[in-house]
This record gives structure tokens, sequence and C-alpha cells, in this order.
């Protein structure tokens, strides 16, 4: 049987001496330079300061390979983290405790653990379009009442926060279907409509909004829906009734910097009893 070699990304290191070893040195010399320059010429005006940092930024901002973007990360990662907080990384290799479930938008600017400091070990996360928190279903969102049921059942959360965020595309998209419900992708709209509840309240309530208005208030009204699905799993209704499970709504506004958390409201009848 034939092999296949694989080379380590982590470990291995190519031969000095070739044009992207050498652009790498230049690189990193021209950042050392310069930084040097404006830590010793304080007094420099600020135009040229200005202007300095600009170019500093640009050879920062240069895009590496992919592969070559991953193995640094990482030992940027291994050097600054997991080699400095080898107590914390020790208990993490024994199991995990975490006291918050996270659902967030897969959008690449609202990373939860970013955004709110988490850190390892300290939060469970789902990251899904629009941060969407289908009904209970065990045969059409298997996936979801799998990690919601792990969370709460096994990992003992005493938390679960679903986060929506601003200018989202998930949300936009459930705004933008057709009255008649007609689809245009093979995933993405049937997902989004998961909250057309809340879409349908927004346009009724706001119906003298515009567009981008009625979408910002529908990313926070979906986030309510998903909040009331969540009960609508049996474990979680439990959690809640016994009060070892709290469950909140949150908002980060990336355009503003700004970020809003909300208590759950809801009032226990008979069929939400266990």
């Amino acid at each position: 049987m034939a092999g296949t070699f694989r080379r380590c990304l982590f470990c291995c290191t190519k031969a000095r001496g070739t044009k992207e070893d050498m652009a790498k040195d230049s690189y990193e010399d021209a950042i050392a330079g310069l930084s040097k320059l404006l830590s010793e010429k304080a007094d420099l005006e600020g135009v040229a300061a200005a202007k300095i940092k600009q170019i500093t930024a640009e050879l920062e901002s240069d895009e590496l390979d992919p592969v070559e973007k991953i193995r640094t990360g990482f030992l940027h990662f291994k050097k600054e983290k997991f080699e400095k907080d080898a107590d914390l990384y020790g208990k993490l290799a024994t199991g995990q405790s975490p006291k918050f479930m996270v659902f967030a938008c897969s959008d690449s600017r609202v990373c939860p653990s970013h955004i709110l400091n988490f850190q390892p070990g300290e939060a469970f996360v789902v990251r899904n379009i629009a941060n969407m928190v289908p009904p209970f279903d065990p045969k059409k969102y298997a996936g979801v009442g799998a990690a919601i049921e792990y969370a709460v059942l096994h990992l003992k959360v005493e938390n679960i926060i679903v986060i929506g965020h601003s200018c989202c595309g998930g949300i936009k998209g459930l705004m933008s279907i057709p009255d008649d419900g007609t689809t245009a992708s093979e995933f993405i709209e049937d997902w989004v409509k998961i909250c057309s509840p809340a879409k349908n309240k927004i346009k009724t309530a706001y119906s003298g909004l515009t567009f981008k208005e009625q979408c910002t208030n529908l990313e926070k009204e979906a986030v309510n829906v998903s909040l009331g699905n969540l009960l609508t799993y049996p474990f979680v209704r439990e959690g809640v009734v016994n009060k070892t499970l709290s469950l909140n709504g949150g908002y980060y506004d990336f355009v503003n910097g700004s970020f809003q958390l909300w208590d759950l409201e809801f009032k226990i009848t008979p069929h939400l009893s266990v």
C-alpha cells in the first residue's frame, strides 16, 4: 500500500536562505526598526509618526500563505498562552466544567470568547447562521439538540446565553424571504425560517420603519424566539423550573461597540411543568 507524506505544520521548519525566509526576515527587521525609531524619537512630528505607524500597519497586514498563517498562529498561542498558563491547560487536560453555554452567530466578526473574554474551559459554544436555536425536534435538529443535551445534562452548565449581533446577514436573509415563502437557497433560508415568528412580529409592530431598521429590531426579537425555543427541550425546562439553569438574551453591536443582556421573561404554565 502506497504511503503518503504529510508535513508537520507546527513542528517542522524550512531551510533558511529561501526567498520566503528572506522576505520574512526583511519584514521582521522593518517592524523592529520602525518600532525602535518611534520609541527613540518621541519628538517626531505628528505627521511623520503617523506615516510610520501606517507603514507598520501595512506591513503587519500582509496576507500569509494559509498554511503559514495556521502555523504561526498556533506557535503564537503555544508560546504566549499555553506555555505561560500551564496550570490552566493542565486542568483542562483532565476535563471541562463550563458555567456557560453560548449560542452565537458564525459571523467572523462576533467570536463570543473574544467579545466576552471567555477563557478556555469557561464556555461551551455553538455557532450557526444567525445564532438560532430551533425548537425540540430529535429528527430535524438532532445536532443542536445533542449540543444542548450534552451541555445541560452532562456538563451541568448554569447559564445559556443566545447572542444576536448588528448587521447580521442571516437576519437580513430572513427579512428578505418573500411573503409566499419561496426560497432561492439549499439550506440558508430554510434554516433562518426558524425565527419566522419574530419576523412576523416585527413586520406588524414596525411596519413604518425602513428595512434596515426592521432588521435591527429583528436581530433582537429573533433572540427571544430562540430563548422560547429552548424551553421546548424538556431538560432545559426542568433546569429553569428548578432554578439550576438561567436563560439570557444578548446583543452585540460591533458598529457602536456596545453589548446588551436581558433575562428571559415567561410564566410557568401547567404545560411547562415537569
